[in-house]
């Protein structure tokens, strides 16, 4: 396993706020980050993301749109266990669905994969509007600086930790 940090944004610019992660890694992107930190922009490609984290990983942060019954807007973060391959669930083979990409689905197919990052992290934001269209809706525009900061608290706690 890898010294690096993965801080990958993922979502659809074309379904309004699933292009949460996408536009936190937007933000992100211009701002200075420790050695060894990644910041990437995967949009749809939660393949790539699952390819990308079998190169091995100590902390993995996914900035994403998750529906979880919260007000829109809510920030929450949360520790994921990349689930063990289960062949009765998902055959032998890896799972491999373009079209559902939610980040249960990126975690499956990682685990699917045999991928284990060190530490797995979601940087939620529940959505408003996931209809066809861009532009965050005013809840999650509004949500973004909050989660730019929890974002780079991680990663301050980690840097420190190191």
């Amino acid at each position: 396993m890898s010294g690096r940090t993965l801080v990958a944004g993922v979502g659809n610019v074309f379904l309004r706020d699933d292009a949460f992660g996408v536009e936190v890694i937007k933000l992100l992107s211009g701002r200075p980050v420790p050695d060894g930190v990644q910041v990437k922009d995967f949009g749809i490609r939660g393949v790539h993301l699952a390819y990308d984290l079998l190169d091995g990983c100590e902390l993995f942060v996914l900035v994403d749109a998750a529906q979880r019954g919260e007000a829109p807007g809510t920030v929450t973060v949360l520790e994921v266990e990349v689930p063990e391959p289960d062949p009765a669930v998902f055959g032998p083979g890896p799972v491999i669905d373009a079209h559902s990409l939610t980040p249960d689905g990126i975690f499956a197919l990682l685990g699917s994969l045999g991928g284990r990052p060190g530490r797995s992290l979601l940087v939620a934001c529940e959505p408003a509007d996931v209809s066809a269209g861009m532009g965050l809706s005013g809840p999650v525009l509004q949500a973004l600086p909050h989660a730019v900061r929890t974002v780079e608290e991680i990663i301050a706690e980690r840097a420190v930790s190191a």
